[in-house]
């Protein structure tokens, strides 16, 4: 089990759209500590295996849409579900121009929704200001060891 905690989980099926993000986040010195899963299925085991600790969740998740075994709307549906996970952020990264897809994605618990831009220069910028603000921009609340948020009883 890893003891770093994981800054992004990028959960994206296409070698080039994980090769492009993993490059811009890096580039941009943005994340140290990247995960990927290249299926729903793998990031989902990882989040409710080495991800469910405190220590192994991520702060932020990329998730595409139209992903093999298990989609990234069921992915979203789980890790919303979930008291340990549901606060993690959760960015939508999609090709997908479905405004259903939209619609349920915010219903599920999307944090924030983007559609891959199709330029390479505005999908660096795109990935830079995603990056930037759930990173080092948006503060999220402080669990405890056992990932819950102190203070509060309905978890």
């Amino acid at each position: 089990m890893s003891t770093s905690q994981v800054d992004i989980l990028l959960v994206e099926d296409s070698q080039e759209d994980l090769d492009l993000t993993l490059h811009i986040l890096r580039k941009e010195n943005l994340a140290k500590n990247i995960r990927v899963a290249r299926d729903g299925e793998e990031a989902l085991e990882f989040l409710q295996g080495e991800g469910s600790s405190a220590a192994g969740r991520p702060k932020l998740v990329l998730l595409d849409l139209k992903l093999p075994k298990i989609d990234g709307l069921q992915v979203l549906k789980q890790l919303k579900s979930d008291p340990l996970t549901r606060a993690i952020p959760v960015v939508i990264l999609t090709s997908s121009k479905e405004e259903r897809d939209l619609v349920k994605g915010y219903q599920l618990g999307a944090n924030s929704y983007i559609q891959k831009p199709v330029d390479f220069e505005q999908f660096r910028e795109t990935i830079k200001a995603a990056g930037l603000y759930w990173l080092l921009i948006n503060q999220a609340p402080m669990r405890d060891e056992k990932g819950k948020l102190p203070g509060l009883a309905l978890q």
